[in-house]
């Protein structure tokens, strides 16, 4: 699913055709011009999903342009969304002129013609791109077709959860297995879903599965972000999410787990990582398990076990001596 291309591994005088081929292989046919053609260096990482293409991207400024000419010759009628990490994007689409920025995330539409710039003549541009077939949308197209081209702010809410989805998704491809592909492209499809109807205008009906999965995986990154925490409890993720905590229950519930068991999971696998790095080898293991949340020793010593098969201090001695296998976490059920 992974492929990786970098023209500074190519003759200099191919690095430009062999992106310009790439990009139109893997996503649509473009126009591409640059003033630094002779020596275009540039990388790509790409997950393709088979319905769905993630791709984070480096290269130096350039123009494209999308043409009905263009379309016609091959268009996967799908939406595209950047990230944009360094640098920043204008394209002209359907009568709209729509600028980005570094921290912006940028919607638009392959079937409609394009006119677009990436960067200045001093800044290689950085982002990671998700296309996503429209018909695997359960929204109205007539409705995203007046949206976008659509640029937002990726600081907060939804977009903010959708831009580190992508980027943490691209990040791990080489972990996945061909199985994770359908779960991956689902939940793609369900964050996009939640952000275009967050910004499309009342009266549009999504399935409740949509809704339910997006607030989930809102829920889940929060729960990250405050692991260390010790005082993180069902009352206070509810709270943060205007919930019931008889409604966060049942969300968890639906996925076969518990409030509870998710965070003691998540925060085992931190202080798992953190026990097997050399860099942290001097620091106790009570401190390591108090700076995840987990307070008292001898409830962390009794449910790392549990999870892992063998106490802290035997897991830690072990894996920085470079020494057997350990158990994956089955905390958590």
């Amino acid at each position: 699913m992974l492929t990786e291309l970098r023209t500074t591994d190519l003759p200099t005088a191919d690095r430009f055709d062999c992106w310009d081929a790439m990009m139109t292989s893997t996503l649509v046919p473009n126009a591409l011009r640059s003033d630094h053609e002779d020596d275009f260096r540039a990388s790509v990482r790409l997950l393709d999903l088979g319905t769905v293409q993630v791709s984070a991207l480096s290269y130096p400024p350039l123009k494209t342009l999308r043409t009905t000419r263009l379309i016609r010759r091959g268009d996967p009628e799908c939406y595209q969304a950047m990230v944009n990490l360094r640098g920043g994007h204008r394209i002209v689409q359907g009568g709209r002129d729509i600028t980005s920025g570094p921290g912006d995330l940028l919607c638009y539409d392959t079937s409609q013609p394009w006119e677009g710039w990436a960067g200045d003549p001093s800044l290689t541009v950085e982002g990671v791109m998700v296309q996503v077939p429209r018909a695997l949308l359960p929204l109205p197209a007539n409705r995203v077709q007046r949206l976008i081209p659509l640029c937002m702010p990726a600081a907060s809410g939804i977009a903010a959860l959708f831009s580190g989805y992508l980027r943490q998704m691209v990040a791990g491809a080489a972990a996945y297995r061909a199985t994770d592909g359908t779960h991956l492209v689902n939940t793609t499809v369900e964050l996009l879903t939640a952000l275009l109807v967050h910004h499309l205008d009342g009266g549009t009906a999504v399935p409740d599965e949509t809704h339910r999965h997006a607030l989930l995986l809102q829920i889940q990154a929060f729960v990250q972000r405050h692991l260390g925490d010790p005082r993180l409890d069902p009352a206070t993720i509810a709270a943060a999410h205007h919930l019931s905590v008889r409604s966060l229950h049942r969300l968890f519930g639906e996925q076969g787990t518990t409030v509870a068991g998710w965070i003691r999971s998540r925060r085992l696998e931190r202080c798992h990582r953190d026990l097997a790095d050399p860099l942290l080898r001097r620091l106790p293991i009570h401190a390591i398990s108090t700076r995840w949340g987990l307070t008292d020793p001898a409830h962390f010593s009794r449910v790392f076990r549990a999870a892992y098969g063998m106490p802290p201090s035997e897991y830690r001695h072990v894996s920085l001596a470079g020494r057997g296998s350990h158990p994956s976490s089955t905390a958590g059920r």
